[in-house]
């Protein structure tokens, strides 16, 4: 089968935010040493899809340099991972207006390949998912789309776009987040003796020629246009994925989604040999542990820690914490370089002696001062120059510096 990938990294990601103020939401990082786009572009690569289009539009700088230091193939494998970046073009002087018009727009790059399937994913989403056999069965069922979909209870069904399906798992009828309403009675999943749903995941297989027919529009999403459209007139049939899935489009999911990567057995599972996922080599020391109590953690390669407790927390790349410091319930992403010389006046890159810093977030580069108390508890949701609290999670942007002795 002769198959493209195309990953959807474009999205302005402002639900994330501060973490999207600077780089694109696909390269926010994620587990300490990855970034949000490696996940899709791994289970291309383990599923045998070696040509990849990524599709990009807002603060792409960090993305494409994170791709192109990252995904070199040899010369025999003729694989690649390429970026098409919106541009003004004599048919188009429009930035992607959504995710159908982004593929549009770029279709004729996709078609040097001659495609048969053309399968499009979502580059903010943790998953693993072996796109061959979702393929298998497109294949033989006849099928024109194939949409991937997982099963969810009641309670989550109401806030998603949900797949109404046959014996055969055909679809015959999508809504978009009906709520908790008798409307969802009509919708379960037929293949359950539970009440289950199917929740679109934004994972899509096309047949290469009818992809093209339903791009021939002004329609401008995926989700929200051309698959409700296309339901009545073509073939289109749910895979049911029973596998791990989170869409981080949130803070509160994408603290969820790293925190519970600490558990003793975490739900999703980073250490799978056959189906890895891959990132950049950076060719770092071993992390350095002068003195700490760590308890379930996932320590990157070259931090140095000296602090007295880090709990249930992810402590990224050349992250430094001081003496006597506590970490609870939190996402360290770490520091981009080694600092030759702190600046005066401010305090050095990492986290200082005697903090304490409770279910938060703290961005690349950031400047903690000693005896620094960074918590939540109590704060309303909004941003500050120093910190932004979202969902009870607080969150301290990229190259903040933070006073010593500051209570946040």
């Amino acid at each position: 089968m002769n198959v493209v990938g195309v990953i959807m990294g474009g999205g302005e990601g402002s639900r994330l935010q501060p973490l999207t103020r600077d780089r694109a939401k696909p390269a926010v990082p994620i587990a300490g040493k990855y970034r949000l786009v490696d996940i899709p572009i791994s289970n291309c690569i383990n599923s045998g899809i070696r040509h990849i289009f990524l599709l990009t539009q807002f603060n792409s700088v960090s993305l494409h340099r994170h791709v192109q230091t990252t995904y070199r193939f040899d010369q025999f494998s003729q694989g690649y991972v390429q970026i098409l970046a919106a541009q003004q073009t004599p048919g188009s002087e429009e930035w992607y207006q959504g995710t159908a018009d982004a593929v549009r727009q770029n279709f004729r790059y996709f078609m040097d390949e001659t495609p048969d399937y053309i399968v499009v994913l979502s580059g903010d989403q943790l998953f693993r998912m072996n796109f061959a056999d979702v393929l298998k069965q497109h294949i033989e069922t006849g099928a024109e789309v194939t949409i991937a979909t997982k099963p969810v209870s009641r309670s989550e069904a109401g806030a998603l776009g949900l797949m109404q399906v046959d014996a055969q798992k055909r679809i015959v009828r999508f809504v978009e987040k009906p709520g908790n309403t008798p409307e969802l009675d009509g919708l379960r999943a037929p293949m359950y003796r539970e009440e289950r749903y199917l929740a679109s995941m934004g994972i899509y297989v096309f047949s290469t020629r009818v992809l093209r027919d339903l791009l021939d529009n002004d329609l401008t999403d995926f989700g929200k246009h051309v698959i409700p459209s296309c339901i009545e007139k073509h073939k289109v049939f749910s895979f049911v994925f029973e596998g791990y899935w989170k869409d981080i489009g949130t803070i509160r999911s994408f603290w969820e989604a790293n925190v519970a990567l600490t558990e003793i057995v975490p739900a999703f599972n980073f250490y799978d040999a056959k189906a890895p996922i891959h990132t950049r080599m950076r060719y770092l020391p071993p992390s350095k542990i002068n003195c700490c109590d760590l308890n379930r953690c996932l320590l990157s390669e070259g931090c140095i820690i000296s602090g007295h407790r880090i709990l249930h927390s992810i402590v990224g790349i050349r992250a430094i914490v001081g003496e006597g410091s506590v970490i609870e319930h939190s996402v360290i992403m770490g520091a981009d370089y080694y600092e030759k010389e702190t600046p005066p006046g401010r305090p050095a890159i990492g986290i200082g002696r005697d903090c304490f810093i409770r279910q938060a977030i703290v961005d690349k580069n950031a400047r903690i001062g000693d005896g620094a108390y960074i918590t939540p508890d109590g704060k309303p949701d909004g941003a500050t120059d120093l910190y932004t609290v979202r969902e009870g999670i607080i969150v301290i942007p990229k190259n903040t510096v933070i006073p010593a002795g500051a209570r946040i």
